[in-house]
């Protein structure tokens, strides 16, 4: 069943209806397309994306939808990615451009903070991100037109400000079977790089910005399985805010915190998880190991965890440092794999931030929740 008519800005309804689209002729593999957008100042708008799908004998591929993130475009080497896993997949630009990376005759707003933040004082209709997701939601709609594509299994994955997308589309279009976003969360307004910008728009402007377009008021209607995916010191989500977006997911979700990640397009498409993650739930493929909320009894840190593949490989991740979040120093020293747990020893240091990770054979690592430990032993 489709959300309700009314969530949000955006007409859900029409968004999931196949718009015009025009496929451009072109030897290349990967397809150029445009379809329509949302109008945007008294004209009709065009997203330009590029599609390619595996050629098989018959039958039907499952299907990605990518969201690129701030300085990207639709990437053509990304869809190239997904082909060769055996999916279809569209990459939309979000930016107005073409697959040069320049502005078409039918673009809409840009992607800057001009148009993310301060165009809401048109009304939330001007906005960047209002224009965002009506894209990505009718690039899904382009997606399950397509003969070889089964409607029944697309998933989405976003980077950075695609990641910020992908939370939003998760709580909105029940068409997507799973979800991944990459460094993007909500509550931007709690802690991320925007705080700044935010704090400088007019309180009217702020607050319908914040109820509007922070993904933390669409994450909590995310019933399908996410995975999440981040660095320990990523410079724009922090894990604060972070956590707090996590956790206000309902459905099956699965953590991949890495420390010290790079913040990139190519970075944030790399990880083998992703792929593992999609063939879980698109493919009937061996899942990613799960590992439990750990435990604490005085020094000892425990978490169970349940794997169809071998574990080869177990680590637990400390922070002594308190200032922000981008520059703390993370130490990670082995933890002990007996049987289906994990065990370490947490450092004498206090306060403390700590979370175990698992890898398996396959090279792909699963994370636990971080927590926080007071000075006087209390975990938050």
């Amino acid at each position: 069943m489709a959300r309700k008519k009314g969530f949000g800005p955006w007409d859900l309804e029409a968004l999931r209806k196949r718009p015009p689209i025009e496929w451009i002729e072109t030897e290349w593999r990967t397809v150029p397309v445009f379809y329509d957008g949302e109008p945007h100042g008294g004209k009709q708008t065009r997203i330009f994306a590029y599609y390619s799908a595996p050629k098989l004998a018959g039958g039907k591929v499952p299907g990605m939808v990518l969201v690129h993130g701030g300085g990207g475009k639709a990437f053509r080497e990304w869809v190239r990615l997904w082909e060769e896993r055996g999916y279809a997949a569209l990459a939309m630009d979000l930016g107005g451009c073409d697959g040069s990376g320049e502005r078409h005759r039918w673009a809409g707003p840009k992607q800057d903070d001009q148009d993310k933040f301060d165009a809401i004082a048109g009304g939330v209709q001007n906005a960047w991100t209002y224009h965002a997701v009506a894209a990505i939601m009718r690039g899904v709609s382009v997606l399950a037109a397509q003969p070889e594509v089964d409607r029944e299994r697309i998933g989405i994955t976003g980077i950075s400000w695609g990641g910020y997308l992908t939370c939003i589309a998760a709580g909105l279009d029940d068409r997507l079977k799973l979800a991944v976003p990459v460094y993007g969360c909500g509550f931007l307004h709690e802690n991320s790089a925007w705080v700044p910008i935010l704090q400088k728009m007019p309180e009217d402007q702020r607050r319908l910005w914040i109820e509007t377009f922070d993904p933390s008021h669409y994450i909590s209607r995310a019933e399908l399985p996410m995975l999440w995916v981040n660095g320990t010191n990523d410079f724009a989500y922090p894990l604060d805010s972070y956590r707090k977006s996590y956790q206000a997911q309902p459905g099956p979700r699965t953590l991949c915190v890495t420390v010290g990640m790079e913040h990139g397009h190519e970075p944030g498409w790399a990880p083998v998880e992703i792929g593992i993650f999609a063939d879980q739930h698109l493919r009937d493929g061996t899942p990613l190991p799960e590992i439990k909320r750990m435990k604490v009894k005085r020094e000892r840190v425990t978490a169970k965890f349940k794997s169809s593949t071998d574990i080869v490989e177990a680590a637990l991740h400390c922070t002594s440092d308190t200032g922000p979040w981008p520059e703390r120093k993370w130490q990670s020293t082995p933890a002990e794999v007996v049987g289906r747990k994990v065990h370490a020893t947490l450092p004498e240091a206090r306060p403390l931030v700590f979370f175990l990770t698992i890898k398996d054979e396959r090279g792909a690592t699963v994370s636990t929740e971080h927590c926080e430990m007071t000075p006087d032993g209390k975990i938050q």
